[in-house]
């Protein structure tokens, strides 16, 4: 037996990895092993001197934009040295198609964690990805509840098989059969990490639905969402784990596609505008115009999203505004984890 103790420290936005953390803490219960899990978003700094230098270490998290969020990768940096065993899963975008699970793409998000973590001693013994349901609602509706329910199981019967093999003493780096993939999304990674997690951060807005419970302030992970006008105001801090929109007691969370079609067609009138002031020379220094393009459009977005949060506290527009994002509309749902007693009698009843 390799593994004696498991501590498991995850980030979960809507539930995926926090359900991967639990499936794993069954199967140490089923072979009497000790598992400690821990929330990244609720961890307290002290606990981590408490890691004996038997126990083999766990990180959990979904991938964002082909990467970690920066929550679970600032964790992972600010992490002690030590030299225990290291098992790194991550959550994926999975879809049900026909009888089987699309997969998602890792990215960098194993190349990263595992050099911050070699460089502070560690041993790095497995990279595991899982592809559980789909849950960024800003880009597709929610997936239905027998699509989720077959992933659940198909991914349950995957993490046990997993954590035997591990139990074994085998070493499992099942990202690699991805490499090609994850090298060639690399470039969009970087950008996700260093430009588009902002813009998607600006996409947030509670509709005339709200009731100002202020849950999705309360909950968010990482402190990114603020009370402005009474009304909640996403910060650049937000990582879009999505955890507000699908935990929403009133469905009041949208993504403002509308917005972004505006700063879209704003952005072009203004670059082409901006590069005909200035002639030839900009446009003739690659980076320069790339790091200027980017500036213009997030200047424009934070200023139309400060906008259009003013203009919300007038309930007809408010209204008009819902009607122009898809996630407004019921057919396009909400998504988090289901417990396994639902997925285990949906599954059961379904026809093979």
């Amino acid at each position: 037996m390799d593994i004696n103790e498991l501590y498991i420290f995850y980030f979960s936005g809507t539930g995926n990895a926090k359900r991967v953390a639990l499936w794993l803490s069954l199967n140490c219960a089923k072979h009497h092993l000790p598992c400690h899990l821990f929330n990244i978003a609720k961890f307290r700094k002290e606990d981590i001197n408490l890691l004996p230098p038997t126990a083999t270490i766990v990180f959990i998290s979904p991938i964002h934009g082909f990467n970690y969020p920066p929550i679970t990768l600032d964790f992972i940096n600010k992490f002690p040295k030590g030299n225990q065993k290291v098992i790194l899963m991550n959550t994926r975008a999975g879809m049900k198609l026909g009888g089987w699970i699309t997969p998602g793409l890792t990215g960098i998000a194993f190349f990263i964690s595992a050099y911050l973590l070699r460089r502070k001693g560690y041993q790095i013994i497995a990279q595991i990805p899982y592809d559980m349901p789909s849950n960024w609602l800003s880009l597709h509706p929610a997936l239905n509840t027998n699509s989720v329910a077959f992933i659940h199981r198909n991914i349950f019967q995957k993490v046990t098989e997993h954590f035997n093999l591990l139990l074994s003493g085998k070493k499992m780096f099942l990202s690699k059969k991805d490499l090609i993939q994850d090298v060639l999304v690399a470039p969009i990674s970087l950008l996700y990490y260093f430009i588009g997690r902002f813009i998607f951060s600006k996409t947030f807005y509670a509709s005339h639905l709200c009731d100002g419970c202020n849950i999705c302030i309360k909950e968010c992970p990482v402190q990114a969402i603020i009370e402005i006008e009474n009304r909640p105001f996403w910060t650049l801090k937000c990582e879009s784990c999505m955890h507000c929109m699908n935990h929403c007691p009133q469905n009041a969370i949208e993504t403002s596609h509308a917005l972004i079609a505006v700063t879209t067609i704003l952005y072009f009138l203004v670059t082409a505008f901006l590069f005909y002031l200035t002639g030839s020379w900009l446009q003739s220094h690659f980076v320069l115009r790339i790091v200027f393009s980017n500036l213009v459009f997030m200047v424009l977005l934070v200023l139309l999203y400060k906008i259009q949060h003013l203009i919300l506290g007038i309930k007809p527009i408010a209204k008009m505004i819902a009607l122009t994002s898809l996630t407004f509309y019921k057919w396009w749902g909400r998504y988090h984890s289901i417990p396994d007693k639902a997925w285990r009698s949906k599954v059961d009843n379904e026809p093979q």
